[in-house]
């Protein structure tokens, strides 16, 4: 608890750093306040096409839905899918990576093998595949980006597993006859949370940005559900009609992967200053 309000001390002195804290904690809020915020239902139909004004402070799209409060639904939607989907993409690679980095010999083989083939697909060409083959929806959507992460992590968490392995104190409690999990878990683990804490943060930004991609494709959020990506692919036939239907869902998406980014970015300086450029 000391080192995690040590770590957030210093990322709050650093300038980028507040601004990526101040950043993911408005979108957070912004999501988890949206039935508050929102001044209409994200599906209630109403005037086509109205600019921005005092009653539609984003206008409204072609079914006279409110943007501003798809807008604030769709946070929930790309915050709850990059939570969860990295999520399931740090489980399975931090596992992956710990027993690979560990053990080596075939096992290590065996792991890295499938990994190579994971990282042999561009990862949305790999994203739009499994959703394919799972069906479309949040869930899928969800496991689809998760799968895509899982060899990232496990090369991040391998690296530092064969790194911290050959420390001394770890040859020293294997040599006393410490059991493996043990040290796994109590010698080797504190290594890796530095490299793996900022693979997550930065995670965070390609998974909401993988969702929204799946979702302008079709594959991902399915209307009426509010997703950024889905409003963007609505909004296509309309920009030059009504350019503020796909302008404000863009906008939040270069924004909420701007500020994860920069989070990111400022906990790998205080994790690992030597990385600083």
């Amino acid at each position: 608890m000391k080192s995690f309000l040590e770590t957030m001390r210093k990322l709050w002195a650093d300038p980028m750093g507040k601004i990526g804290m101040i950043g993911v904690f408005l979108l957070i809020a912004m999501a988890i306040c949206a039935p508050v915020l929102a001044p209409y239902p994200y599906d209630q139909i109403g005037m086509r096409f109205q600019p921005p004004s005092g009653e539609h402070i984003f206008g409204t799209d072609k079914f006279g839905r409110d943007i501003f409060s798809r807008v604030l639904y769709g946070a929930q939607v790309s915050i709850q899918v990059g939570v969860i989907a990295v999520g399931i993409g740090a489980v399975c690679g931090y596992l992956l990576g710990l027993v690979a980095g560990y053990f080596e010999g075939v096992v290590d083989r065996v792991i890295m093998c499938v990994m190579d083939v994971l990282f042999a697909f561009p990862s949305i060409l790999l994203a739009i595949f499994i959703s394919a083959v799972l069906g479309k929806g949040i869930g899928p959507t969800m496991v689809a980006i998760g799968i895509v992460n899982i060899p990232v992590f496990c090369r991040t968490v391998r690296a530092a597993v064969i790194s911290a392995k050959g420390l001394e104190y770890v040859q020293n409690a294997k040599s006393v006859g410490v059991k493996t999990w043990p040290i796994l878990l109590h010698h080797i683990s504190p290594n890796v949370v530095a490299p793996f804490t900022v693979q997550v943060t930065l995670a965070l930004s390609g998974a909401i940005l993988t969702e929204a991609t799946l979702s302008f494709l079709g594959m991902g959020i399915q209307p009426p559900s509010p997703s950024w990506g889905s409003m963007l692919s609505e909004a296509r036939a309309d920009m030059a009609r009504a350019p503020w239907v796909a302008l404000f869902p863009l906008l939040f998406i270069v924004v909420t992967i701007l500020v994860f980014n920069i989070l990111g970015d400022s906990l790998r300086d205080v994790l690992d200053p030597k990385l600083k450029v």
